[in-house]
């Protein structure tokens, strides 16, 4: 079954009736989320951005898996694991904040694939390294494609409506993120496989990398060739036809770093997605070096940490989306500092803890909540702001890599810590920096503590505030406007608005 929408973005030129296969809302943005669904453009562009994440992701961390193996061969010290560690979650902060802007201007689907395609050489290069510092310097570069998470959250943000951009941002993430988990099984294996066909260990882990940097180059080109930027197309084709304005780079970016709510979700996000990023760095070290496992059983261990992805994440997302329909953004608001509080306390718990089994079972327990607090985390993000939606994911996301680089300096570089204390430690700063949460505020809907503003404040006021009266009199807010109008959900049944 087909469903007619109406074509078109900021701009003055309308365009042509046009027909989806799922239902629409007045920007085209599917108002479902079906999952199983290939349907052009919507669930495709979803198929395509978890999968090109979770390449990215699995290419990112497969080198701590065989850390072990790694260490002995290229001679790494305590010190030079942390500060790969560390590069491999510090290259992509610039990266990301670059990805927003780039989504903004030129596209989600050119920007993400340029990057891929640009990083996979890094890891190929992984199989040649001979030092420390030449380990470090590829795990730094490769660690850049980290930054398709913006694209992947900026294009679900620009594919599905307010009610489902939740769930649809949550379960790409979640399974993108799935990378993290999948690559402490994938590595293992495909090195043992090599082993067994004759290469020596020291050879096997080298060839094992062309694997993870294979998939992300054909990722890439998966997603230029059968991407699509937005439900009315391509922005270089809505540029060239005129259909869609290119907005003012400078008020893009200043618009998105001039929200204050941009920085508290990059802050908080910091200890959510940056605790899972140190943890995918460590975990299965912590386990090898500390239970006295073996390689494959620790990698099994650290692998059911990211594997709660395939749902933790996306769980997150949807119960976002639920509370939303019921409280609004305040109900939004409130289960995301319920939810990372709680896997802050876990965390902390998890470092206290001196038998196997209860490690693992807290550890998965922990990973639930950390994970589904970064899903919940971005169901609040895409109402942040509409036209600088891209600055504000690249803002939250960079947080989240900063996050896990300040963590990863202070807690797990060197011998200052021992493993399990900095594990504490990091639950402890996962929950002080959940507290601003409650500092975030929407005039139009209120905030945890706070009902919406007495001065009767609309969705359309927020969101055309972003734009000037001259760039509203050549139609550049349209998009905005129309943003606004499918927002209203956004006030919850249990809410009490001014304006009703």
């Amino acid at each position: 079954m087909e469903v007619e929408g109406k074509g078109g973005e900021a701009g003055t030129t309308t365009t042509a009736t046009r027909r989806f296969a799922l239902p629409v809302d007045a920007e085209n943005k599917s108002t479902t989320f079906r999952l199983f669904s290939v349907a052009k453009p919507h669930m495709r562009a979803f198929h395509l951005s978890w999968f090109q994440f979770f390449c990215c992701f699995v290419s990112t961390f497969a080198a701590p898996p065989l850390l072990p193996i790694i260490r002995e061969n290229l001679n790494l010290t305590a010190t030079d694991i942390g500060n790969a560690g560390i590069a491999s979650v510090s290259g992509s902060v610039f990266a990301r904040i670059v990805m927003g802007t780039a989504c903004d201007l030129f596209g989600p689907r050119l920007a993400s694939a340029a990057l891929t395609l640009s990083t996979a050489p890094a890891v190929y290069f992984t199989a040649g390294i001979k030092s420390p510092i030449g380990f470090i310097m590829v795990r730094f570069f490769a660690g850049f494609s980290l930054a398709t998470f913006v694209s992947t959250q900026f294009w679900m943000s620009s594919m599905f409506s307010g009610p489902v951009v939740g769930s649809a941002n949550g379960i790409a993430a979640g399974w993108g993120n799935l990378g993290g988990g999948a690559t402490q099984l994938i590595m293992p294996i495909v090195f043992s496989l090599i082993r067994r066909m004759g290469a020596t260990k020291f050879t096997a882990w080298r060839i094992a990398f062309f694997i993870p940097g294979l998939f992300q180059t054909l990722s890439a080109f998966a997603v230029l060739l059968f991407g699509q930027d937005l439900p009315d197309g391509d922005y270089w084709a809505m540029h060239k036809s005129g259909e869609r304005e290119k907005d003012d780079v400078g008020k893009v970016i200043s618009n998105g770093i001039s929200n204050y709510r941009g920085w508290i979700t990059a802050l908080a996000y910091g200890y959510c997605f940056g605790v899972e990023l140190t943890i995918d760095n460590i975990i299965a070290e912590y386990f090898f070096d500390r239970f006295h496992l073996n390689l494959q059983t620790a990698g099994i261990i650290a692998a059911s940490f990211g594997l709660a992805n395939f749902f933790a994440r996306p769980g997150g997302g949807i119960f976002s989306d639920l509370m939303a329909r019921r409280f609004g953004m305040r109900g939004r608001l409130w289960a995301w500092w319920i939810v990372q509080t709680l896997g802050g306390v876990l965390c902390a718990f998890l470092g206290q803890i001196h038998s196997l089994t209860w490690s693992i079972v807290v550890m998965l327990i922990f990973s639930v909540f950390v994970q589904a607090a970064c899903g919940l985390t971005f169901g609040v993000v895409p109402f942040i702001s509409r036209r600088s939606l891209g600055v504000i994911s690249g803002m939250t996301g960079a947080g989240g890599n900063v996050g896990a680089v300040l963590t990863q300096l202070i807690f797990f570089k060197g011998s200052t810590y021992s493993r399990e204390t900095g594990i504490t430690l990091m639950g402890i700063m996962s929950i002080a920096c959940s507290l601003p949460i409650c500092f975030i505020y929407f005039p139009q809907w209120g905030g945890m503590f706070c009902g919406p503003s007495s001065k009767k404040v609309t969705e359309e006021d927020y969101y055309l505030a972003e734009w000037s009266s001259k760039e509203k009199a050549k139609n550049l807010h349209l998009a905005s406007q129309k943003f606004a109008e499918t927002s209203v959900s956004e006030r919850g049944r249990a809410s009490t608005h001014p304006q009703t």
